[in-house]
């Protein structure tokens, strides 16, 4: 089963590079400048600019879909510290430290 997860952007283009050379994914699908889909294993994520298509249309109330917030898409990697460190070394900015479970947190 392809899991689909959505992210609004400011630059369609930059995200299209960032998740390909960094992160592995393969361009899927891209019909137009505003949006892209991008594949890596059984995920699908799809980029778009805020105004492009349906997801990124104004609410009933007015606001509208914003780049940024506490999404979250996890990708299995063979070695998480060192990857962060390339992110990082190539300009890549993080909220956080990479965050280990307690035994607290195991329960």
């Amino acid at each position: 089963m392809r899991v689909s997860v959505r992210y609004i952007v400011h630059d369609v283009d930059q995200a299209v590079a960032f998740y390909i050379s960094a992160l592995g994914f393969t361009l899927d699908f891209r019909p137009a400048p505003s949006f892209a889909r991008l594949a890596r294993g059984d995920l699908h994520l799809l980029v778009n600019q805020p105004g492009a298509g349906g997801a990124g249309q104004s609410m009933p109330d007015g606001s509208v879909p914003a780049p940024g917030g506490w999404n979250r898409i996890q990708l299995t990697v063979e070695n998480l510290e060192s990857l962060v460190k390339t992110l990082r070394t190539a300009g890549h900015h993080f909220r956080g430290d990479i965050v280990r479970a307690t035994a607290a947190s195991k329960s």
